[in-house]
């Protein structure tokens, strides 16, 4: 049996095929290697994995994660899936080549991942030929969920939101500025925290237009400082995968349009084309 897995920094999702070719569908939660330990993920991983997963009989593992693009980090998740996964042979990607092959098969092109992160590359087919980083979410990560979240939570510190919108944002959270400001500063996995309130954009709607101008905002600056700095972007159709492209693709389509892109494919996990893609590999 092998496992494929597709790990954001909030959520994994993970699939069990069988040698029947039986596809089993689960989730755990995130596991960034830049935010979480080696113990941590064990010890989520014992928790988190389905009760009645016959981890001794599993022979392959294929994860591929946020955060796995260096080899230090990449030794963090692989110790962890090994500790776990004890009679598999361990393979660790990165979450942007699963988000290339995902969109893109065997074609070149643009691919992108807009989640609670966010990263961008060039891919040939094969490999990742070009990748701006993405700086993460302290110092960029624009697009993002998380760039999303911390926008809104800015405007709501500031006082900057208009009174229908902060009121049910209270009336949602009941978070203080400084009970914002004090998990923001002092409390874990502070990503995940910003990230979440891309839900609350996403739902609002007693101010419409104030969600949109501000995810709007957010990809004009993803596109500003990732997208329009790959030499000839504008020869790719734009694709990407993650739930904050795919729930706020009208907005992204316009963004993209005024970049002078064409929208390609736009979907929210790439699991079952992953899945796809090691089936052919494994089963052939």
């Amino acid at each position: 049996m092998i496992i494929i897995a597709d790990g954001g920094s909030t959520k994994t999702n993970w699939c069990l095929v069988t040698d029947e070719q039986k596809k089993i569908y689960f989730n755990t939660e995130g596991y960034n290697p830049y935010f979480v330990s080696e113990a941590y993920i064990i010890n989520s991983l014992k928790e988190g994995l389905p009760t009645d997963l016959q981890i001794d009989k599993i022979t392959e593992v294929n994860y591929y994660g946020a955060g796995c693009s260096v080899d230090d980090k990449k030794k963090i998740v692989q110790g962890a899936m090994q500790a776990v996964f004890t009679n598999a042979k361990v393979n660790i990607g990165h979450d942007l080549l699963a988000a290339a092959r995902a969109v893109l098969g065997t074609n070149e092109g643009f691919a992108a991942i807009l989640g609670t992160g966010t990263n961008t590359c060039l891919y040939n087919g094969k490999e990742i030929t070009h990748n701006i980083d993405s700086l993460a979410y302290i110092l960029g990560d624009e697009g993002s969920g998380c760039y999303i979240g911390k926008k809104l939570l800015g405007d709501y510190v500031r006082g900057y939101m208009p009174e229908a919108v902060r009121e049910l944002f209270w009336e949602t959270y009941k978070l203080t500025p400084d009970e914002v400001i004090d998990i923001v500063y002092t409390k874990p996995l502070a990503n995940r925290f910003c990230a979440g309130f891309s839900k609350f954009v996403y739902d609002n709607t007693v101010n419409i237009e104030y969600s949109r101008n501000l995810v709007k905002s957010s990809f004009n600056d993803f596109f500003r400082n990732l997208v329009t700095h790959y030499p000839d972007y504008q020869k790719y159709t734009f694709n990407c995968i993650g739930s904050v492209g795919y729930n706020f693709r009208n907005v992204l389509e316009e963004v993209v349009k005024e970049n002078g892109m064409t929208m390609g494919n736009i979907i929210r996990s790439p699991i079952d084309n992953l899945v796809k893609y090691h089936m052919e590999v494994s089963f052939k």
